[in-house]
């Protein structure tokens, strides 16, 4: 039986929350999974629906649920659909839990489902729909003739739309059109426990007393990890340092580049890594050559481990990383000093360790969960408390 912990806080109402997300290894199901463990821990109770379970969702948690989504292979579908059996289990799981929140992270096909799912319900039992934006929903899919508009209707007919940092707010309303209200509130970070020592995590990946450098991501195109081993090719001494890559998707495509530019010795990669924590604190250096980025957690994560980035100065990276205090921020493209600031890095250990301290302290005070997930509780209240009609039509 899972334990129940109390509400911090006797005053406020235990709130009944649904959380959809791409539960695939990447930002938005990260932190999509870890904003539903907070609440959880916070007394709130908090339903999961998704095609499987987020790869970071203990369901052995107090006041955690998981709701699978079935997807059909009817002959009859090209395709298979899944926005309309997921619209369809939001609203199964609203009905039988009285859901006061859907939460859903992604507007394609999260929010259009919830939408949908919401116009199922009689109106005492439709829950109010928060709608967070993370990045390719609007910078890719929002260009797209095929999914624009119905990312603006979803936008519109969400009763509170949020998205991880300004960049992305501002990139919304000028690609969407999206006329309506955006709270912006950041990313976060909550770590879990180390397991092993920094030095046994470093001898288990072969490293001395070279560099570590580490890259995590699911090396979409975007990362443009292409231009990531074109920086490490330019740097001098290549037994300065290792490259471990916490990898979210196949290596494949890169391998031959790697032996091209003769990385292959420089290399660690582990696949698929759930508990990251240990890679994390073994590391000196993060490198993040990204074509564009609404937040990038991975910078985060590493900055609460003291591990200072370089980085292309692109999105809402420059939300996170002050250049030149928690890190080096280089314009994106530009492989010569993003090899320089690489370098720079390697070498001046004072540097290093200074911005690495500024980053582990900027991560503290401004992206812990304490700091942020309050901000959605509060958001979910003054929704839960608002007396608007939900299927009433917007008009932004």
């Amino acid at each position: 039986m899972k334990p129940t912990p109390n509400l911090s806080d006797s005053n406020s109402a235990r709130l009944k929350i649904g959380i959809s997300c791409y539960p695939s290894i990447g930002g938005s199901g990260v932190i999509a999974t870890t904003l539903g463990k907070q609440l959880a821990l916070r007394g709130h109770e908090v339903h999961f629906i998704a095609y499987e379970r987020p790869f970071r969702l203990d369901l052995d948690a107090a006041n955690v649920y998981f709701h699978q989504v079935n997807i059909n292979d009817y002959g009859l579908f090209k395709y298979p659909d899944y926005t309309l059996p997921l619209s369809v289990k939001m609203a199964d799981v609203s009905r039988c839990h009285g859901l006061d929140i859907l939460h859903v992270h992604y507007a394609v096909p999260h929010a259009t489902a919830a939408i949908l799912a919401r116009c199922m319900l009689q109106p005492e039992q439709q829950p109010r729909v928060v709608t967070t934006l993370h990045g390719t929903d609007t910078t890719l899919l929002g260009r797209d003739p095929g999914y624009g508009p119905a990312i603006h209707h979803a936008l519109t007919q969400s009763d509170a739309v949020t998205a991880v940092s300004a960049y992305l707010k501002q990139e919304s309303e000028a690609v969407l059109s999206y006329k309506g209200p955006i709270e912006v509130i950041h990313n976060f970070f909550e770590p879990g426990i180390t397991t092993r020592s920094r030095s046994e995590v470093r001898q288990e990946l072969g490293v001395g007393n070279e560099v570590l450098i580490i890259h995590s991501s699911n090396l979409r195109p975007a990362k443009r990890f292409d231009h990531l081993l074109e920086t490490l090719a330019r740097v001098e001494d290549k037994s300065s340092f290792k490259l471990l890559v916490l990898a979210g998707g196949s290596m494949a495509p890169f391998m031959d580049d790697i032996e091209r530019l003769g990385l292959t010795n420089s290399l660690v990669i582990r696949q698929n890594v759930l508990e990251i924590e240990d890679y994390l604190q073994a590391a000196d250096i993060a490198l993040y050559t990204s074509e564009s980025e609404s937040f990038c957690l991975s910078i985060l994560e590493s900055m609460f481990f003291g591990c200072p980035s370089v980085a292309t100065a692109v999105g809402g990276i420059p939300e996170v990383v002050t250049d030149g205090e928690t890190g080096l921020l280089v314009p994106f493209g530009d492989v010569p000093k993003l090899a320089q600031a690489v370098e720079r890095l390697i070498k001046d250990v004072p540097l290093r360790q200074k911005l690495g301290l500024a980053a582990k302290q900027a991560a503290l005070s401004r992206f812990t969960a304490a700091g942020i997930v309050p901000q959605y509780e509060q958001l979910y209240r003054k929704l839960k408390a608002s007396s608007n009609n939900p299927c009433a039509p917007s008009t932004h």
